[in-house]
């Protein structure tokens, strides 16, 4: 399950603390669809794909109880929800385009 506690005491490594916070595939691929801006749940799961409903709601919830996104329901029948970045959350834009790059160079050279 996604859902994995921050402990109380952070590790002193702040790549530790990273991976803690982002090392998940569906979890990069959330925040790199929410960098382009604010997403309904349909469209996020339409963008990812094969990710299923429950590991996604997981993911958005994990990611959510850690600050990285917002959740706003709109009080309608049926309910509308939207997911954004919080300023923690875009604050890791820099990490995703570097592993961006990264792949994109490794792509080349294979």
């Amino acid at each position: 399950m996604t859902n994995k506690k921050l402990p109380d005491i952070l590790p002193a490594c702040p790549v530790e603390i990273t991976l803690l916070l982002i090392s998940n595939k569906w979890t990069i691929l959330i925040l790199r669809d929410l960098f382009e801006g604010t997403l309904r749940f349909s469209e996020l799961k339409k963008s990812l794909g094969s990710v299923s409903q429950k590991v996604l709601t997981s993911n958005l919830r994990d990611l959510e109880s850690k600050g990285i996104i917002n959740r706003k329901v709109y009080p309608e029948v049926p309910p509308k929800v939207e997911y954004s970045l919080t300023e923690l959350g875009y604050s890791l834009k820099p990490v995703i385009d570097s592993m961006k790059e990264w792949g994109l160079k490794y792509k080349e050279e294979k």
